[in-house]
Formats: C-alpha cells, sequence, structure tokens
C-alpha cells in the first residue's frame, strides 16, 4: 500500500474526493516525516504542527461537505524562509534579521495557495539571502541531500528540495535567481520549475530584481502544473508581475510532444566540461523525447558565457542586501556573502549598465532561437551533489557556484521558462537532471514536455528515504 507521504498532490486531491482519506491524517503523516527527516538533512527553519492541523481540519470539513475550497485544499505544502508565511518570521538564513514583529502579510505565491486550502507544514531552509546555489547558512546550518548526507542538497531552494524529495509534503515553493530551483532538483531527484519571469508574483520585490522568480518544486510536472495555475495569478503588490495566464497548465499537459521542434544541446557548444554519467542519463532522455514524436537536433544556442554579467547584476544585488547593515552586523554574516557584497559595491553604475547590455543582446539571441526550436533541451547541472558544507567541489579550482551552475544562471538573465527534471542516476546513486527551456511565456511547453517524460517513464526517481 502506497504511504501518505509518498502521494502527488494530485492523488491527494482524488483521494479527498472520494473519501479513501482525509487531510488530517495526511497532514500527521507528513508533519511525522518531517520530524523525522529533520535531524538528518535539516531541511527545516521551523515546523508548523498545531498550525497545520487546524488548517487540515478545516479542509477536512469542507471535503466532508462537499465544498473544498480551491484547487489545492488540504494539501501540505512548504515554503522556503526567502518568502513571507503570515504569523511566521521570514529570517532569510540570516542572523541580521530580528525575528520580533507582527510578520502580517503572506507573500503573493503564499496568498494564493491559502486561497485555495493548502495546509502550510513548515518553512525550509535557505543559504543567507538566498545567495549561492547550496545551502547553508550562519542561521540553520548545512541542509544534507536525501539521497547521501554527505552531500549538498544544492541550492538555494535546497530544503524545500530535500523536504519534496523525502515525503515531507508534496509540494513546496522555491526562488530562483541564477538556478536555485532547479540546481536542488537536480541534485535531490524531484521536479522544479523556474516560470517565466512575473508569472509568479514577488514581493516584497528582490533586491537581486528581475533575476529572481518564484516556482513550484514538487514529484512530477503534473504537480507543478497545478500548482502554476494556482500561484500564477496577478498581484497588484508586484507590479512586473503578469496577467493572467489565459489557459490551464494542467489541462494542456497531455498534448505531448509530437511535432515540437527540440534543439538538444549537451555541453553549450563544448564549453561545458560534463561528467560522463550525467551527459548519458540525458541523451538518453532526450533520445525518448524524439521516440514520443519531437523532432530532435543537437545544436547548440549563440550563446557566449554571460558570467561576468550575471556577477554585476548578482553581486550589486547581495550589495544592496546588505546596505543598511550595521558593521557589528554585517560580521554575522556568511563570509562569502560578504566577499561578493564587496565587489558588488565597488561596481560603477557604467559597469551595471554593461551588464544590462549583455543580458539584452543575449535575450534578443534567445528569441532568435526560439524562432527555429519550441524547447532546448541541455543537463541541468554538468555533475552531480557534492560534498556537503562547500560553496564549490572540493578540488575543482573553483571560486564561486557560478563556476559548475553554467547551465542555469543564463535564463535568470533571459527570464525564460525552465525546468529541471530527473532523469537518472550515476553510480554512486546521486540523481541527474535534464534542463527543459522554451521561449518566454512558453511555460506550457515546458511542462508537456516534462509530463510526456513522466508518463513514458523517463522522468522520476523513488524518494530516498520512502
Amino acid at each position: 500500500m502506497t504511504e501518505l507521504t509518498d502521494l502527488t498532490a494530485t492523488g491527494l486531491v482524488e483521494g479527498y474526493r472520494k473519501g479513501e482519506f482525509d487531510p488530517v491524517e495526511v497532514t500527521r503523516a507528513v508533519l511525522e516525516r518531517a520530524e523525522r527527516i529533520q535531524p538528518e538533512v535539516n531541511a527545516f527553519v521551523r515546523l508548523l504542527p498545531e498550525e497545520a492541523l487546524e488548517q487540515a481540519r478545516a479542509s477536512a470539513g469542507r471535503w466532508r461537505r462537499g465544498e473544498p475550497a480551491g484547487l489545492l485544499d488540504g494539501v501540505p505544502v512548504t515554503v522556503k524562509d526567502i518568502l513571507l508565511l503570515r504569523g511566521h518570521p521570514t529570517l532569510r538564513g540570516s542572523r541580521t534579521i530580528d525575528p520580533a514583529g507582527r510578520w502580517q502579510e503572506d507573500a503573493p505565491s503564499v496568498a494564493r495557495l491559502r486561497e485555495h486550502g493548502a495546509v502550510f507544514a513548515g518553512k525550509t531552509t535557505t543559504p543567507e539571502f538566498g545567495w549561492k546555489g547550496v545551502t547553508d547558512s550562519p542561521l540553520s546550518g548545512i541542509t544534507r541531500n536525501p539521497h547521501d548526507p554527505s552531500r549538498t542538497a544544492g541550492g538555494s531552494s535546497g530544503g524545500s528540495a530535500a523536504a519534496v524529495a523525502l515525503g515531507a509534503g508534496p509540494l513546496s515553493l522555491g526562488t530562483d535567481g541564477g538556478g536555485s530551483v532547479r540546481i536542488p532538483a537536480a541534485f535531490c531527484g524531484i521536479f522544479g520549475l523556474k516560470p517565466t519571469y512575473g508569472r509568479v508574483p514577488l514581493y516584497p520585490a528582490s533586491a537581486f530584481g528581475t533575476l529572481a522568480h518564484v516556482g513550484p518544486m514538487t514529484r512530477t510536472a503534473a504537480d507543478a502544473a497545478l500548482m502554476l495555475d494556482v500561484i500564477g495569478a496577478p498581484d497588484t503588490r508586484d507590479w512586473s508581475s503578469l496577467g493572467p495566464a489565459g489557459l490551464s497548465y494542467t489541462e494542456v499537459l497531455g498534448e505531448g510532444v509530437r511535432g515540437l521542434r527540440v534543439a538538444y544541446s549537451p555541453s553549450l557548444g563544448g564549453q561545458v566540461a560534463v561528467r560522463p554519467a550525467v551527459a548519458s542519463a540525458v541523451r538518453r532522455a532526450v533520445e525518448r523525447l524524439a521516440g514520443l514524436g519531437a523532432y530532435v537536433e543537437e545544436t547548440d544556442p549563440d550563446e557566449a558565457d554571460p558570467v561576468d554579467a550575471f556577477h554585476a547584476l548578482w553581486f550589486a544585488g547581495a550589495a544592496r542586501v546588505v546596505q543598511q547593515l550595521r558593521p557589528r552586523q554585517r560580521e554575522l554574516l556568511d563570509a562569502g556573502l560578504r566577499e561578493v557584497c564587496a565587489a558588488g559595491a565597488r561596481l560603477s553604475a557604467l559597469e551595471y549598465l554593461a551588464a544590462v547590455d549583455v543580458r539584452t543582446d543575449l535575450g534578443r539571441r534567445m528569441g532568435r532561437f526560439h524562432e527555429s526550436y519550441d524547447l532546448l533541451l541541455t543537463p541541468t547541472l554538468p555533475l552531480t551533489a557534492f560534498e556537503a558544507g562547500a560553496e564549490v567541489p572540493g578540488g575543482s579550482g573553483l571560486k564561486r557556484w557560478t563556476g559548475w551552475t553554467p547551465f542555469t544562471y543564463p535564463f535568470n538573465l533571459t527570464q525564460q521558462p525552465a525546468a529541471s527534471v530527473p532523469v537518472g542516476v550515476d553510480a554512486d546513486g546521486l540523481p541527474v537532471g535534464l534542463q527543459i527551456v522554451a521561449a518566454r511565456h512558453r511555460d506550457d511547453l515546458v511542462l508537456r514536455a516534462a509530463h510526456a517524460l513522466y508518463e513514458a517513464g523517463a522522468a522520476g526517481l523513488t524518494a530516498a528515504g520512502s
């Protein structure tokens, strides 16, 4: 018999509808799983058992009356501790934020989930202010990989990825400014979507500006589509949020990939050294899409590595985050964050605008690329999870996390939708991710392709520890 913690959000909603179980049973099971995994993986900043059970009891009553509040009524969800959750501190992985306060607002995505009856089980870990591609912070320590606790879960939404992978709720809200949904999704073997910028409103505005996206982290593409149907609604607090999507992402999932024009770039034109096990797993998934009727061509986008431009925008954002801190507070910051803040503070306005020019040109070239191709496929990352507690792999000679994430941050610069799909494991049993990218506003194509892989049995991993 399938455990309640292994069910997807779509499976839970169907079970509630049929009366096979209720939200209280599910929430208790999820909270028990979360408490059990926490000592080993450290996925949570805080769990909310009393509040979650109160919400679950209210949901159970609605289901008994045949009056569910929305698409996710009674489904447990966790929230990265970058996003506001009413009634609870949002500390962003930092010892510089005072937890005292009224904390009376929900972030837009949280508010939409609440309107649809979701049950909030807890807040998940993040590196300080979400600044890097692994999850450790001075506030909450190291978050570990659910498949091997000696390895990193990735980041910056590492707590969310570990929680979903281990059954502590089927849905989590993550944020992605340079890969922070897709990186931990790949390392932990789950599905993670960075939607088109503005599809999911963000408030308060990120200091990282229009690099920062909010997205679903789930075990299937179908769950992500359902979640995006809920959270992808406008919010007046975000002036850059998009209008209504004009479609249901859930309803278009079954349209598949037949006839889609797909570009497969295994190494961005030889710019990236990809480990053989990763390359093999990704290629097999690409071949499966071709077998499902997609027209696949091995080709590369016209893209030189934009890392210097990304660094200018990212480091400037980091400097802005800490600008108001007093010297004594700065001493509390992650040492690596202090370094990038110092680099950002040294940038001139002209250097920042030059980075914007690079970004603009990259967006133009990717727009032209997608006139010929509906989708671009790459590895999500060139490697699998490395040692926990390190920003870069030992012995790599790399300085910053961007050195091992060359496939992810370009698509924050261009604001395109991009997802990571689990497509296998390496010899150590560590997950491998395939990245699916589409033109701006074509989140539906990303979800259709990912769902096709799941339906064909070419995506998805058994949750570690379940």
